[in-house]
This record gives C-alpha cells, structure tokens and sequence, in this order.
C-alpha cells in the first residue's frame, strides 16, 4: 500500500473511532510529514485524498477539518453490488465518468473500502465486462440453419447488449483480450458453430473476431450519442433537422448531384438500419469462404 493511503487510513480510523470529530482540525502536512516519516508532496496528496472521500474539508483560517463521519455502510458492500452499481454509472453518464470516487459516494461508502473487494480499476471494469457479457441469454443449443444462423444469433445478442450498456464495446480490446468468463463462452459458442466445416480452428477464431469487431465498430456511435444527446438536450432527429440549412447551402455551393438524389429519397441515419445492412453483407461474404473449406 502507498504511504499515503496509510496515512488516510490511519485519519479514518481516528474519525471512526470518534477520536477526530466534526470540526476538529486534521494534522497539517507538516505535521503528517513528522508524524509518519514522508516527504511533503506524500502528506499532501494525503489531505487532497481526505477531501476527495469527503472526509475532510478546508476552512479559511483555520486549516483541514473533519467534515464529518464515515459512513458505516462497509458491512452491506459486496464486490456484486459494486460491479452493479459501477455499471449503472456507466450507463447513464458514461464510462469515462466513472471513477472509484464517483463509485464510492453513490455507494455511500470511503472510496478505501471499495479496494477490499476490487483491488484495482483495471479489475473493476474486467468485473464490469463479465457481468454485461453474462446478460446475453446465449441458446443451449446452436440453432437448426447451420453457422449463420449461429453468427446471426450472436451478432444480435451483442448488438442488444452494446445498446444496453454503450460503454461496452469501446472497454473490450481486441489484441489484448480481456479473460472474462462470459465472453471467453460467447466465443467457444461461436468457434463451435463451424463443426462439421472445413474451416481450422484459427479460421474459425478469426471469424468470430472479424464478427465481434463489425458489431462493436457499429456501435462505437452509441456512447458518443448519448453524450451529445445528454449535452445537447437534443435527439439525433431533432439535431439532424437543426442542420437541414447548413447542409442544403453545403449542396448549393458544390456540384453533389448523389447527395441530393439521397436526400430526396429521405435517407436515415438509424444505427439499426446500418447493423441489419452491414451484418447481412458481412455474413453473405462468408458464406463462399466457408464452403470452399
């Protein structure tokens, strides 16, 4: 454990144990410094630590005081309710906003105790992974129409929980795979749905990836989506019909006779059009490969 989080453990169990109460000043940094043998900048990122928990305030005159108590809400917390919650956040505001402080005071808890059950943040999102993955309600079975009934199914059920969960995708990496259970059995599922072709395991592997990363990149636009939409308070339609003039003098000032040809015939931009499209090419490209094996 770094030294400054000893130090913020230490203050904790000082106010827990009523030793420190609210409004009684904390030692300085200074004092921190004398006290645990660490150089300033340690004791100062422990004040800035103690604030960011809340457990902490500045008051001008009279230096860092006990802002109040820690909440005692340790015993209920659970690495399930943690993964939960952490996923809820990235849900409604986006994964970039979610930071263990942030998971902590929606959980009511010091940001501390969040480590006792997700060591690290690289642990919470692989948690966080596995959960979303989990959801997919992947059939027993392989359905009667051979692999690209399969590849279909999955493409779907992916589809559906990258619409559920925007962040998901984008936190799934490719060369460096993520070894959450859950994804790991989407994906024997689907190197399973080749039995009986040609095609080698490692061609069967790189389906399933090529697969995976068609369904992700069109869904790489959902997160930034929501976030315009959150900003902006307007929908996609109702951003499109904002630039409806923009977009007609762009077409008086260049000679874009297609452009205008599409927007005659009303052309939309919805994300499930483009998946449907985009899937049946891919797998329509497929199916002369795999039959050659």
């Amino acid at each position: 454990m770094h030294p400054y989080q000893q130090i913020v453990d230490g203050i904790r169990r000082r106010i827990e144990a009523g030793e420190l109460r609210p409004g009684d000043r904390v030692p300085s940094a200074r004092q921190l410094t004398k006290e645990w043998g660490v150089a300033i900048a340690t004791a100062t990122r422990a004040h800035a630590a103690l604030r960011e928990e809340g457990l902490t305030i500045s008051r001008p005159g009279v230096g860092t005081v006990v802002a109040g108590p820690v909440p005692r809400r340790d015993h209920e917390l659970t690495r399930p309710r943690i993964v939960a919650t952490a996923i809820a956040i990235a849900d409604e505001e986006g994964f970039a906003e979610l930071s263990m402080r942030r998971l902590a005071g929606r959980l009511g808890v010091s940001t501390m105790a969040l480590y006792r059950h997700v060591p690290s943040r690289e642990e919470l999102t692989l948690a966080m992974i596995d959960a979303a993955m989990g959801e997919l309600p992947l059939p027993a079975r392989h359905p009667p129409g051979g692999w690209r009934a399969a590849l279909e199914v999955v493409a779907r059920l992916e589809w559906a929980g990258f619409q559920r969960h925007p962040w998901l995708g984008p936190t799934m990496s490719i060369t460096r795979p993520q070894l959450a259970p859950n994804a790991m059995r989407l994906s024997e599922w689907v190197l399973a749905a080749f039995d009986g072709t040609g095609l080698s395991p490692q061609e069967r592997m790189y389906v399933q990836i090529l697969l995976f990363t068609f369904v992700r990149g069109v869904a790489s636009a959902l997160e930034p989506e929501a976030e315009a939409i959150r900003e902006s308070g307007l929908t996609n339609d109702q951003w499109v019909e904002s630039q409806t003039g923009t977009f007609l003098a762009t077409l008086d000032a260049g000679a874009m006779s297609h452009f205008r040809e599409l927007t005659s015939q009303d052309f939309d931009f919805d994300l499930d059009k483009l998946f449907e499209f985009g899937l049946a090419r891919l797998l329509d490209g497929l199916v002369p490969y795999v039959v050659r094996r």
